[in-house]
């Protein structure tokens, strides 16, 4: 019979000094079932709503059981997290903000034009796989003091990076005088939302390129300093 390793013991065999063996096969299984059960609920969560969703249906439309939904991802509040954090971060995991390729693309771009054509290009991206997560979060939020949460989470966290996507154009010369930062990332803040991208696309049927060509084509037109020499 296999031995089950608990996490303390491989960190002190690791100390010890002993070889930990990890199966890649076994990790390639985990990840693909981790993958199956975040698929199941976010199909679930948008089909039919957060709070009639259970855990049992995502993991029969998962073909997994239950305790393994548990174990590869956690319950409900820990598969709607981990749905947001992920499609945010276009990977398997949650990644910092800093630490996003979009991120690193846009500082290192040398005009403010520049940069809001990238963050424009990035966020219709990013809303194709968030948009229908992050308004089943909202809906859910109106009951669920913990969707709640994580949404007021989210959404402050996207309040605090806007202030440095603010202070990055403003590192440029080229943004309007009569804007402050605050205003500059409010006005950011509000047009890279969920919500915003759903009116466009999903209500009045622009694509994804049309959403994105016109994201940066407005926040050009209010943002920058357009008397500026090019």
């Amino acid at each position: 019979m296999e031995t089950v390793r608990l996490m303390g013991e491989d960190v002190n065999a690791e100390s010890a000094g002993k070889r930990i063996y990890r199966s890649p096969v076994r990790a390639t299984q985990a990840a693909a079932t981790r993958r199956a059960v975040l698929d199941a609920a976010r199909d679930l969560f948008t089909a039919k709503g957060y709070l009639t969703t259970t855990v049992a249906a995502i993991a029969e439309r998962a073909g997994v059981s239950v305790d393994t939904v548990y174990a590869a991802v956690g319950r409900k509040p820990a598969l709607m997290r981990e749905l947001v954090e992920t499609s945010i971060s276009g990977r398997d995991t949650a990644v910092p903000a800093e630490q996003r390729d979009y991120v690193l693309a846009i500082r290192a771009a040398a005009t403010a034009g520049d940069k809001l054509t990238l963050y424009a290009q990035s966020i219709a991206d990013i809303q194709e796989r968030l948009g229908p997560v992050f308004l089943a979060l909202r809906d859910a939020a109106v009951t669920d003091t913990g969707c709640a949460a994580l949404w007021r989470e989210i959404a402050d966290r996207r309040a605090a990076n806007m202030l440095l996507f603010a202070a990055d154009l403003r590192s440029t010369g080229q943004l309007r005088g009569d804007l402050t930062d605050q205003q500059v990332a409010d006005i950011v803040w509000s047009m890279n939302a969920s919500e915003y991208w759903a009116l466009i696309v999903n209500q009045r049927g622009w694509t994804s390129s049309q959403f994105a060509t016109w994201l940066a084509d407005a926040w050009q037109r209010l943002l920058l300093d357009n008397d500026l020499p090019a």
